[in-house]
């Protein structure tokens, strides 16, 4: 891959409208990509082109739909092209976080929540509003974990808050419009991937209990497309005969049915752990909430349960409740869903890559409309590392120039030259990966795990500082 071939991949078919614009975030990308969680300043590397920044992020024709528009075409293509040699579906991610900031015009850019901020003298709580913005994205992934590239983005702020639970007490939310609803972003990027994507058969959304909406179950039917969401609503259950003695709650449904078997798996984190899981499913006829049976349809769904046999502590039990409409008639079937759904866990991987590797919370620009298009740039540099750090495990025998630079292995050969041992011996992908995670404080002992996005991000910023240094020095010894 050349210097500039994964950055001219993911800006092809920019919506820019000017050639100018279009150089600048070329530029942009490319120093940000090497420079992971620096300010602006530093990754540009000058007062002019530090100032050029500015004014790209605040020139009021351009959009962060615009600057995505190439990120968009290049993952419709990645994901074609994984699916013409391969008979597993992709998964789409779909989850929402919050960019949080501290600002003295907190106005200018928005609020995200509330949050109770202790107690006043009189003993009466303080309530304060946290200055931010909301993305919600939708990542698409394989089966083992190779992210092929955002499909679908939303970013958002608040004015105000209504106060959410005081409403419940006055209005049934069953029964508002889901198009006048903040959640109907779930339907929204649902709708965008199957239009980018275009073979909606091959996809599968995937979503938390935030997702359990029956107008998404409504919206992948009428798509063609799959779902697999945690539920946390029991939902009501149609009659399947003239029993009036059966429950008319899916739960409850599902309760009556008897254990399919167990399946181990390894919880992963503080306190690791094998659990143990029961897991039963049921294809229950389900209905509508009842404000909403004259608009839509009852749906057939799989409905999986899966809860952890004696756990250590009651408090980290694993219980999922999951919902789709995939078929499911063997247990094997049921384990491939729950392991399906814990690939969602990605997602969150992703965002802290941009949170806590890219550094988005530390930028200092003032306005919403700046920050968004920073952040649409930081989505791509974040997608870029997750990408490379799966790559080396899904591919490890993979050819390493299919996505390092020319200019990084270049600087990796150099490094690998110089040392008395030689550590690049197959150069194979795996093993430029592991160079770049050495040089971001890995380890690489008998019993580490694989490298992860952390010391890859710390290696890509080591090794574009190295490559200067290489170039300045061939500079040099020419003259």
């Amino acid at each position: 891959m050349t210097d500039h071939a994964w950055v001219e991949a993911e800006v092809t078919g920019l919506q820019l409208r000017d050639q100018r614009l279009e150089r600048r975030l070329r530029r942009l990308m490319e120093a940000m990509a090497a420079t992971p969680g620096e300010p602006i300043p530093v990754s540009c590397g000058d007062w002019a082109a530090t100032k050029a920044a500015y004014r790209f992020f605040d020139n009021p024709k351009i959009s962060e739909s615009g600057m995505m528009a190439g990120h968009f075409a290049s993952t419709a293509l990645r994901f074609a092209q994984h699916v013409a040699r391969s008979e597993e579906p992709v998964l789409i991610l779909q989850d929402t976080t919050e960019f949080l900031f501290k600002r003295a015009a907190p106005e200018k850019i928005g609020f995200t929540k509330t949050v109770n901020g202790g107690y006043y003298k009189a003993g009466q709580p303080s309530q304060l509003k946290l200055c931010g913005l909301l993305m919600h994205a939708s990542l698409a992934v394989t089966t083992d974990g190779v992210p092929l590239g955002l499909a679908g983005v939303k970013f958002w702020t608040r004015d105000s808050f209504k106060g959410t639970a005081a409403l419940k007490r006055h209005i049934n939310p069953t029964r508002v419009p889901i198009e006048t609803k903040e959640s109907y972003r779930w339907l929204e990027n649902l709708r965008q991937s199957v239009a980018l994507l275009r073979d909606p058969q091959r996809c599968i959304h995937v979503g938390d209990r935030e997702s359990d909406i029956y107008e998404l179950y409504c919206l992948a039917q009428e798509l063609d497309t799959k779902f697999l969401v945690r539920a946390q609503t029991d939902r009501l259950a149609a009659k399947s005969g003239l029993d009036d003695s059966e429950p008319h709650r899916v739960r409850a449904r599902l309760a009556q049915v008897a254990w399919a078997g167990t399946h181990e798996v390894d919880v992963a984190g503080k306190g690791s752990r094998a659990a143990k899981l029961q897991v039963k499913f049921a294809t229950i006829e389900t209905l509508p909430p009842i404000g909403k049976q004259k608009r839509y349809k009852p749906q057939m769904l799989t409905w999986i349960h899966a809860v952890e046999i004696d756990p250590p502590d009651p408090k980290d039990e694993i219980n999922w409740h999951l919902v789709t409409n995939l078929p499911v008639t063997t247990l094997q079937e049921a384990i491939e869903k729950l392991q399906w759904y814990a690939m969602r866990w990605k997602i969150e991987t992703f965002h802290k890559i941009m949170k806590s590797g890219c550094k988005a919370e530390e930028a200092r620009l003032r306005t919403a409309e700046r920050l968004v298009k920073f952040l649409a740039l930081v989505a791509v540099v974040s997608w870029r590392i997750f990408w490379l750090t799966m790559s080396a495990r899904a591919y490890p025998d993979g050819d390493p120039c299919e996505v390092l630079t020319t200019s990084e292995i270049t600087a990796l050969d150099e490094i690998d030259a110089a040392r008395p041992t030689k550590r690049l011996k197959n150069r194979t992908l795996h093993d430029y990966m592991l160079q770049i995670a050495r040089l971001g404080g890995y380890l690489a002992r008998t019993r580490d795990p694989p490298p992860g996005n952390t010391v890859i991000w710390r290696g890509l910023a080591r090794l574009h500082d190295i490559t200067i240094g290489l170039q300045i020095g061939r500079r040099r010894s020419c003259g």
